[in-house]
């Protein structure tokens, strides 16, 4: 039997999942345990619930109860649903609920990077890049196009930030991912030789005047591939460019210098994957 609760006092604590806790704070809530993270819109709910997520309370929108959202509350059985209308629940979050449902869940444990590559062919790797919708959206090609697995260094945004999960319509709950241990996540160099170590050959996207086209013949021979993409505009730093076996280009149209990198991975992700 759902446990639906009406929202009538703002200061309720046992709303501050959805409306005071950073998501930082929410990551870090039960260190050295994994913490805490939103998901949002009832596929996206229904696709981490299936990949074994552990739900801890939900906030829906009143109308969604016995419509879009009900199928997620069955499944959740008798954790507390917090509901009231849209405007109510904006309020309270500071902004619109996509579909008109949040699902707290508990983290789990990532795997080590070599874990994450053990049996991979093709993996993306991720430095700095913060944008948490180029996150999403590069996880989404990563996942569509049959990539094996995403790295990302420490600074690189959170897959489990709620726009970044959103945006990746639930694929960083399909495809194994992991931040890379430290030193190696702050040194392009070391982070390139660890991958080296796996049995990896490097592929940093860049725009460099030795680059070779992405339909290079060669990159798609290679046993082992990491597609390696820098930061919106800043792009990969000169060390790893440097440390990495191939240096690509996606070749542009006249008067076009690049293309947004989360573009630019469904692009190497796709001439790139094992076929």
């Amino acid at each position: 039997m759902p446990n639906i609760i009406e929202i009538t006092n703002f200061s309720d604590p046992r709303l501050d999942l959805y409306a005071r806790l950073s998501e930082t704070q929410l990551a870090h809530c039960y260190e050295p345990s994994p913490g805490l993270f939103l998901a949002e819109s009832p596929r996206v709910i229904e696709r981490a619930l299936d990949a074994g997520y552990e739900p801890l309370s939900l906030l829906v929108e009143r109308r969604h109860i016995d419509g879009q959202a009900k199928d997620i509350i069955d499944r959740c059985e008798d954790i507390p649903v917090f509901t009231a209308d849209f405007a109510i629940l904006s309020k309270l979050t500071g902004y619109p609920l996509t579909r008109g449902a949040l699902c707290a869940m508990r983290r789990r444990s990532l795997p080590s990077p070599a874990t994450v590559c053990a049996d991979a062919r093709r993996i993306v790797v991720l430095e700095n890049v913060t944008n948490p919708t180029n996150v999403g959206a590069i996880f989404r090609s990563a996942a569509a196009l049959s990539m094996d697995g995403v790295l990302l260094t420490s600074s690189c945004s959170d897959p489990l930030y709620r726009r970044s999960i959103r945006v990746s319509m639930g694929t960083v709950f399909r495809i194994p991912w992991a931040f890379l241990d430290e030193p190696a996540a702050g040194c392009p160099a070391r982070r390139m030789e660890s991958l080296h170590s796996l049995g990896f050959r490097t592929a940093a996207m860049a725009l460099c005047g030795n680059s070779v086209s992405v339909e290079d013949p060669r990159l798609g021979a290679e046993e082992k591939l990491a597609i390696v993409l820098g930061a919106e505009g800043d792009g990969l730093c000169a060390e790893t460019i440097a440390a990495c076996d191939y240096t690509v280009r996606i070749p542009m149209a006249e008067g076009v210098d690049s293309l947004n990198v989360a573009a630019a991975s469904a692009v190497a992700c796709w001439q790139l994957r094992i076929r």
